[in-house]
């Protein structure tokens, strides 16, 4: 996963374009906007995060058709640049809430990844709208969430839904069933970048709402509904411990709920 803040597009491009090298082309490009809780402690604003998306995405393309390129974008640009590992096919799916992002995931992307799960539905049928007016496949659609099978895991989610309700859109936060005063006090904390007034929303019953959640089988019962509802080509863990073997036991312990091999 990459976006078009905090790395330029071209070092990004590089970088898959090696990977892809070194794994027999098994190398894919998640492109997303940045949420405030990366860019907010680096002082970088998230402006117009549906350019800086366009605008990774042209740049990746660009380079690695293998051809040297001179491309002038909004967030970046390009000067005489080619890779020097020539023509590169490498996926490119998008991670976004937005409506524009998700028109932008229907036009160019291969696959379209959801965090929210009630708005799922909603921002399949936005990217499908979009690659049907575009005349083109609408992108493979996946759900990214982490899988609450613990009360541990659930109060882990706590701590990183604030800036995902400050990140998201007015549709995405009705879904999660926040009323007109509750949706301002959220727009008026991502204005300042202040978590802090959100978190009192961050109820139990929200954090439920906002992804999967349950004992083992409730999980699994409810990643094969979400599959079969909308059609997901794949289900995505999110790991979010800074312990590596945390996240590998994390990792462990919810394929079998994803696979639907629970005993």
């Amino acid at each position: 996963m990459t976006n078009g803040y905090t790395r330029h597009p071209a070092v990004t491009a590089a970088a898959l374009a090696t990977v892809n090298e070194l794994s027999g082309g098994r190398s894919v490009a998640t492109v997303l906007a940045g949420g405030s809780m990366v860019l907010g402690p680096m002082a970088i604003e998230r402006r117009r995060p549906f350019r800086a998306i366009a605008d990774t995405i042209t740049v990746l393309e660009k380079l690695w058709s293998g051809e040297t390129t001179s491309w002038r974008g909004e967030h970046c640009s390009l000067d005489e640049a080619q890779l020097g590992m020539g023509a590169q096919d490498i996926p490119i799916w998008i991670a976004g809430r937005g409506p524009l992002v998700l028109g932008l995931a229907g036009e160019v992307a291969d696959g379209l990844i959801c965090t929210v799960k009630p708005d799922v539905g909603a921002a399949i049928e936005l990217a499908e709208r979009s690659a049907k007016q575009a005349g083109r496949p609408a992108p493979r659609p996946m759900y990214l969430g982490r899988i609450c099978y613990t009360a541990e895991l659930l109060e882990g989610q706590r701590r990183t839904l604030s800036y995902v309700l400050m990140d998201s859109p007015r549709r995405v936060l009705r879904s999660l069933g926040l009323d007109e005063d509750h949706i301002v006090i959220v727009e008026q904390a991502a204005r300042t970048n202040n978590p802090g007034h959100v978190d009192p929303l961050v109820t139990e019953e929200l954090l439920h709402r906002y992804q999967i959640t349950g004992t083992p089988k409730e999980c699994e019962a409810e990643v094969a509904r979400m599959v079969t509802a909308h059609n997901l080509h794949a289900v995505l863990i999110d790991a979010l411990s800074m312990d590596l073997d945390e996240n590998l036991s994390v990792i462990s312990n919810s394929l079998p709920i994803i696979k639907g091999t629970l005993t």
